[in-house]
């Protein structure tokens, strides 16, 4: 074996053509994705939602598992599958049904119609959520990913934006870039700056979760970066709209249709992420606590400031709801994890998120087969395992929607 790969090294480098030998991996392993894709998520190899038992659609509804029976025994509004021995299970959609239903059954601006149904109201503006930091490795994909997860579990409209060339965000929410899209299928082709832009609602993509939209992304994301500085340099002689309000300026095509919008910047400080932290009504940056992230972390803070400035000087509106940072992969075991989370708090004091996403077996695990913690269910994980790490998610998740609420005027 290390013979042959040996021998490939020496012909790659005496032929010249290592592009050609990274093509051919790149066509290799698209194939293997696909292949596990089909065999992990048949027929139609697209990922779907598992459905939920009573009890858990009932603690999303924020009903009694009792109330829910009755309403299924007396044949009252959306209806659950029943399977053996008279078992219910709920769909994602038919639990957002009930939610429109037991909401319609009491005044509109009623807390007790806010309990069921979420929406932001008139005057409410449309969050959104701009996660990054430019240091890979930093968990930034995996919390965006189960924030807009549960997000539309708990019965918000979501979009999710990936912004990241990579798509690890696309992948992750079932769909593999290099199949399945095509030329301008990316938020690409609705900020570029020529006549192929096209409308953002022709970009949408529906998910397998009930009420949460994707924008995929894949490597045509990066040409935003080179054609920027081009139109730069041209000072804008095709399109008076700079670049870094263009983001937000195609988020306002589809705001009536969400409430949040969470965004996965690129691991890099470039014109996308500039965009996205112009679009953003609030950021979240994820910190690994190791001392080198943070020192990572530090110059990125540096950048990312003088840059905001020169966009705040060109005309840009800034102002954040909420500025907050997630330390990610915790081990709350780890002496010098601890030390550094415990600096980390004392620096930044209440910016810091109260809670941590503690790093899991259960969401590496989980992320084998391309799916989240919220995707599996309990019976694949040791309990307690699962339990802790969902525990920590909705931890997370559920104070960043305090927030989102907060900036609404509402209370938890």
């Amino acid at each position: 074996m290390a013979e042959r790969e040996r021998e490939a090294a020496t012909t790659t480098r005496a032929d010249g053509r290592a592009d050609e030998a990274i093509a051919r991996d790149a066509e290799l392993l698209s194939a293997q994705l696909s292949q596990m894709r089909e065999r992990l998520f048949p027929p139609s190899a697209k990922k779907a939602l598992r459905p939920f038992t009573s009890g858990e659609a009932a603690k999303l509804i924020g009903v009694s598992d009792g109330y829910l029976r009755q309403l299924s025994i007396s044949g009252e509004g959306p209806q659950p599958d029943t399977g053996a021995g008279g078992r219910r299970s709920y769909t994602l959609e038919t639990i957002n049904a009930l939610r429109r239903h037991l909401a319609a059954q009491h005044d509109k601006a009623s807390p007790k119609a806010r309990q069921y149904l979420k929406w932001r109201e008139p005057g409410e503006h449309l969050q959104v959520i701009a996660v990054t930091n430019f240091k890979g490795g930093s968990g930034k994909t995996t919390t965006s990913a189960h924030l807009a997860q549960y997000l539309a579990l708990e019965g918000y409209r979501t979009l999710a934006i990936d912004l990241d060339p990579q798509a690890s965000f696309s992948a992750l929410l079932g769909y593999q870039p290099e199949l399945d899209l095509e030329g301008n299928d990316t938020l690409y082709g609705a900020i570029r700056y020529d006549e192929l832009r096209r409308p953002l609602r022709e970009i949408l993509r529906p998910t397998y979760f009930d009420g949460l939209t994707l924008v995929p992304g894949n490597l045509e994301l990066q040409e935003f970066e080179h054609t920027t500085p081009r139109q730069l340099a041209e000072r804008g002689a095709r399109d008076d709209l700079p670049f870094f309000a263009r983001i937000g300026a195609v988020i306002e095509e589809v705001e009536a249709d969400f409430d949040v919008v969470v965004i996965d910047c690129p691991p890099q400080l470039g014109f996308l992420t500039l965009g996205a932290l112009c679009a953003a009504t609030s950021v979240v940056v994820t910190v690994h606590p190791q001392m080198l992230d943070v020192a990572s972390m530090s110059q990125f803070l540096f950048m990312t400031a003088d840059l905001l400035a020169v966009v705040r000087e060109a005309g840009g509106a800034l102002g954040f709801d909420f500025l907050r940072y997630l330390v990610t992969r915790y081990e709350p075991h780890d002496g010098p994890q601890a030390q550094i989370a415990g600096f980390l708090r004392a620096q930044f004091g209440e910016r810091v998120l109260t809670n941590a996403m503690l790093k899991s077996t259960a969401i590496s695990d989980a992320g084998l087969t391309k799916q989240t913690l919220y995707e599996v269910g309990r019976e694949n994980f040791t309990r307690g395992t699962y339990d802790r790490a969902m525990e920590s998610l909705t931890a997370v998740n559920g104070e960043i929607e305090a927030l989102i609420r907060a900036s609404w005027g509402r209370g938890r």
